[in-house]
């Protein structure tokens, strides 16, 4: 995607960093945007008719209408967001969205889903999400609904792993143009850096350690959750999560040689999936909607989902601060 042009000063021949990335991925862009939209719109269809069964009474037996209604709300919500954001990434005049908000949500957006492909593949080939056709609350759900779920998250999940580098390649060249170690190291702060790799051994140590089969944290009653679906989104996790800080790594050693942009985006995938996962799961720790129950004891899901947040934000600031000492950061 490096399209540098070059003007000449005195005799010197130095690199422009453009916002153009050639008709092949300006295309791609366009088809992947408009692609995750309307696939998320398949998922906001199913969310939708729940939200109305429930408001007729026929919410799952787990759940009281209630808390069917709020829950699922939260997730048209979050999918009327996700359809716009596709939205946004497609159309040249998204550019003109204002920055914080625009990178807010495809941080979440990318964190949420992009790390899914991965484990999307294994769980098609081990078999990790069979059984799983029921409406979250043991309820059977019809077929349709199920095909429709994967789908929205399938396509918006690859919409987004195309789109969103490109976009922001766009609009933010200089965070993304040339290749690992063209300039000096990026001062980053060895405290903090430091402070993200502490945070993300102890996170992916536990991870791969469930994921291996270690019981230590978790309910004897619930350890049937710590099936093969279960241990493949652990992980997965916990592969992100040392991809983020290794590429956060690169960016503040300039080593290895590289395109600039390949870190780049693996560290903003990487920090955003640590921060919505664990805030999302967080959520559902707390307030346990529907008798909800994590596998892990309480207390271990409240430090590990807050390690979570906190190496999100740690490494996103890592990331934002490599981008501005690049010259354009994001604004």
């Amino acid at each position: 995607m490096n399209t540098d042009e070059t003007r000449t000063v005195g005799d010197t021949a130095t690199p422009v960093e453009t916002d153009q990335v050639g008709a092949g991925w300006t295309a791609a862009r366009v088809v992947a945007g408009y692609g995750a939209a309307l696939s998320l719109s398949l998922y906001l269809a199913v969310k939708v008719v729940w939200v109305v069964a429930a408001l007729l009474g026929h919410a799952p037996s787990t759940f009281t209408d209630g808390d069917w209604v709020l829950l699922n709300g939260v997730t048209v919500a979050m999918s009327v967001v996700g359809i716009a954001l596709g939205l946004v990434l497609a159309q040249r005049r998204g550019r003109r969205v204002p920055a914080p908000p625009l990178v807010f949500f495809a941080w979440m957006g990318a964190g949420f889903l992009v790390p899914m492909i991965p484990y999307m593949l294994f769980s098609a080939v081990l078999g990790g999400g069979a059984g799983g056709g029921d409406s979250g609350g043991g309820d059977a759900a019809p077929s349709w609904e199920m095909v429709f779920i994967g789908i929205g998250f399938a396509g918006m999940a690859l919409g987004l792993a195309i789109a969103l580098p490109i976009y922001m390649r766009e609009r933010w060249p200089a965070a993304f143009l040339g290749r690992v170690g063209d300039r000096p190291p990026l001062p980053l702060g060895r405290s903090g850096l430091r402070a993200l790799y502490i945070l993300v051994a102890a996170l992916a140590l536990l991870w791969t350690y469930w994921t291996a089969g270690g019981t230590l944290g978790i309910t004897p009653a619930h350890r049937d959750l710590m099936d093969v679906n279960g241990r493949l989104l652990t992980g997965n996790s916990a592969l992100w999560a040392v991809i983020g800080a290794a590429a956060i790594r690169v960016i503040a050693a300039g080593r290895p040689s590289m395109p600039l942009w390949i870190p780049t985006a693996l560290a903003f995938t990487s920090s955003g999936s640590l921060f919505a996962w664990a805030a999302w799961k967080l959520l559902w720790a707390l307030l346990r909607p529907g008798g909800y129950a994590a596998a892990e004891y309480p207390a271990v899901s409240v430090v590990q989902h807050g390690l979570g947040i906190t190496a999100g934000i740690v490494m996103l600031a890592a990331l934002l601060k490599a981008a501005r000492t690049r010259r354009g950061g994001v604004g």
